[in-house]
């Protein structure tokens, strides 16, 4: 007889639950897991690849599209960088229309983040609308990413800047990418 874990059947049942009816209106890939306490929304799509894994409280709150095999720690950040119209003039900014609005027509409505194939989001971290993150890049908890971030890197501070490349030389960039190919894009 085969034991099998409560938790790990629970925890599948909640991805399932998660992906295929809460938010079924995203596109989130296979084996795609969501911590507790993790929020989706965007105005108009999220989608994700294979292998994801979001950490506890973390949330996307803009539009989306993140890789393969691609892990956020806890409490990651993806959001908007103009989702209210702080320069309405006359008006409160809690009051000032915001990109949740149907006609909310100001900056941002086609601004999203995109995050390549094997990236690694640390603890903390925020990214905002209109990044892009190249792939098998790293970026250090607690980091808020305001610019593209380049392949295969290291970032991290507030606002993050590039730390130090994530392989130690190019022949190991290259040992690295024919592996990973070779393991990952030919079971495809």
């Amino acid at each position: 007889m085969v034991y099998i874990h409560k938790k790990g059947i629970f925890k599948r049942l909640r991805n399932i639950y998660l992906k295929n009816f809460r938010w079924k209106k995203y596109k989130l890939g296979k084996n795609f897991h969501a911590g507790r306490g993790c929020q989706l929304w965007a105005k108009n799509y999220i989608e994700i690849g294979q292998g994801f894994y979001m950490g506890r409280y973390s949330q996307i709150e803009c539009d989306a599209k993140i890789g393969d095999f691609v892990f956020f720690g806890n409490f990651v950040a993806l959001i908007g960088k103009y989702d209210h119209n702080y320069k309405d003039i006359g008006t409160a900014i809690f009051h000032t229309p915001h990109i949740r609005n149907k006609n909310y027509n100001w900056l941002g409505l086609n601004s999203e983040i995109i995050i390549d194939d094997d990236v690694w989001v640390g603890y903390g971290s925020i990214i905002l609308s209109g990044v892009k993150i190249g792939q098998g890049s790293i970026i250090a908890a607690g980091s808020v990413v305001t610019k593209n971030v380049e392949p295969f890197s290291i970032y991290g501070g507030n606002p993050a800047r590039k730390i130090c490349d994530r392989f130690d030389s190019p022949d190991d960039l290259k040992k690295h990418i024919e592996a990973y190919n070779l393991k990952y894009r030919t079971s495809k």
